[in-house]
């Protein structure tokens, strides 16, 4: 990993950069494609079906599909572990759950976008698929990206690891407080997108992605979707590959575990949408998870030090190598009490709620009989007198 090579060549990815996907691939380069190739027609077939019949899915619809690639994704571990061994497929499952995690906030700001762009709910599950489809390829070229910079530089999980420390940080630090500064950033992104291209307001053109109107060629918020939520998880996964390459080097698995995460994240934002703010300890969870993997990635990377300035150039010996086994019994571990905590906190929430609104009604109810209670005290007290009967 000497630091000679060219900038450009990291910075921008060369005509042969798949190579660095496959051709380091615990399997061969014809295989790791088969697989890729394989995910690619599942995700094309989705886009043709939901492109022809847009529909709101049934909750059926999204179990049984969310199923399937989940079942997916556990069968390509199974596989990777038999075939590559224990450490690859544990590696695989931990970066699988990380970026599943990482995605699954992610339907936080994906709610939000919906309900500020108003999209009808049959158009809802089309316009996830595409910006879907546009996050993956995005996030395939930030891994070749990340693949070759790694490739050349060992320093360069120094920065992974201070990044993910710093984002964690963050996160923490925001949900702590009760604010969300990624919804003000995407009202942002939108409202940017919307100055500069010519948007029309109606969701009558459907899933067209332009129109005509009055003569001239305008866009739909279809259109508007579909980049809000790509260039979101684009954001997002500035914080999620550096991650992933925290718990595996291997690209390909890094790919793979990108593609099994999001191809199963329109279904749960179907299946789970109303169930996510229940998840109120999600973010300190996550918070949590990307500390360890960036103290994880800068372990590592004193562990194969290179650079002059620190300990002559030479590698820290003593700097621990987190094995993954541990890697994935923190996140499983870090992900289910998470969820517990979250799910016994909303509970307590409700049963407080419903205490106080009954104590409301209570006071209500009591107050208003007191008073014709009173009332009647005051009468019997004070009778009329019977000679004001008699007068």
């Amino acid at each position: 990993m000497a630091g000679g090579r060219d900038l450009r060549s990291v910075v921008i990815p060369s005509p042969e950069g798949h190579r660095v996907l496959f051709d380091n691939a615990f399997v061969p380069a014809s295989t790791a494609t088969i697989f890729v190739g394989a995910m690619v027609v599942v995700l094309l077939f989705d886009v043709i079906i939901l492109g022809r019949r847009p529909h709101v899915p049934s909750n059926r619809e999204t179990g049984t599909a969310l199923g399937f690639y989940v079942g997916l994704a556990i069968a390509f571990g199974i596989y990777v572990w038999v075939v590559g061994g224990h450490q690859l497929g544990g590696e695989f499952f931990a970066g699988w759950l990380t970026e599943y995690s990482l995605s699954v906030d992610n339907l936080f700001i994906f709610i939000i976008i919906m309900a500020n762009l108003k999209v009808p709910r049959m158009y809802q599950q089309y316009a996830l698929l595409i910006g879907i489809v546009i996050a993956l390829i995005l996030r395939a070229i930030f891994i070749m990206l990340g693949a070759q910079a790694i490739e050349a530089w060992s320093w360069v999980f120094y920065i992974f690891g201070a990044f993910l420390i710093y984002t964690a940080f963050k996160l923490a630090k925001e949900n702590l407080a009760g604010d969300d500064e990624d919804e003000d950033d995407e009202s942002k992104l939108i409202k940017f997108v919307q100055r500069i291209l010519p948007f029309t307001d109606s969701w009558e053109h459907g899933k067209k992605l332009s129109v005509v109107e009055k003569g001239k060629r305008v866009f739909t918020p279809m259109l508007l979707v579909i980049l809000a939520l790509g260039m979101t998880d684009l954001l997002f996964a500035l914080d999620s590959i550096p991650a992933i390459f925290g718990l595996t080097q291997d690209p390909f698995l890094v790919l793979m575990a990108n593609i099994f995460a999001l191809m199963g994240l329109r279904q749960l934002y179907f299946l789970i949408g109303n169930l996510l703010q229940k998840l109120v300890y999600l973010g300190i969870g996550l918070a949590i998870l990307l500390a360890f993997i960036g103290i994880k990635l800068i372990f590592h990377a004193m562990h194969v030090n290179e650079l002059p300035f620190l300990n002559n150039g030479e590698p820290f010996l003593w700097a621990p190598e987190i094995p993954i086994w541990l890697s994935l019994t923190m996140i499983v571990g870090i992900l289910a009490v998470t969820t517990v905590a979250s799910l016994i906190k909303s509970s307590r929430d409700a049963r407080r709620l419903e205490q106080d609104q009954r104590g409301l009604d209570e006071v209500s109810t009591t107050g208003f009989y007191g008073e014709q209670q009173d009332d009647g005290d005051q009468a019997a007290r004070d009778p009329q007198d019977p000679s004001d009967r008699r007068d």
